[in-house]
């Protein structure tokens, strides 16, 4: 496959992942910051977050296993997740993470439930699709760029 049809693909890739609403603007912010320098930014932002919030998840596994639940304790690191998952424009996990916390608020533990699979399951499928984008750029390789001559 040529150099210009696997950007092409790419770019495909990622118009998609905003079109079906899991990534948002702060994506594209993030990918403004990378630079030749630093080639790999974005990717190595999103492995960790995927790496750091795995452990935010088995926490709220874990809380959601107790009795009484406990809302503040659920509310405080679902904030913490909601954040990381902001940074890297995770729009639909980012938004059952402000389900999952209004739930918290009115104190329905099956709705937390409910929410925190969906979330999971966001989660998850938004994993996959990076990847196969990471890994369509990988192989693409860098954009050619056009420099004026001195």
């Amino acid at each position: 496959m040529d150099k210009v049809h696997s950007h092409r693909q790419v770019a495909v890739i990622k118009h998609s992942l905003f079109d079906q609403g899991y990534l948002d603007e702060q994506f594209i912010q993030l990918e403004e910051l990378q630079d030749d320098a630093n080639p790999n930014f974005v990717e190595e932002i999103v492995t960790l977050y995927y790496r750091d919030s795995s452990r935010l998840i088995s926490n709220l596994d874990h809380t959601l296993e107790r009795n009484p639940l406990d809302f503040n304790k659920l509310d405080t690191i679902m904030h913490q997740f909601k954040g990381s998952s902001s940074s890297i424009g995770a729009k639909k996990v980012k938004a059952e993470c402000t389900l999952f916390r209004e739930y918290c608020r009115t104190r329905n533990g099956e709705g937390c439930r409910r929410s925190f699979q969906q979330m999971k399951k966001e989660y998850a499928i938004l994993r996959k699709k990076l990847e196969t984008y990471f890994q369509m750029a990988r192989q693409a390789g860098p954009k050619e760029t056009a420099f004026r001559p001195k």
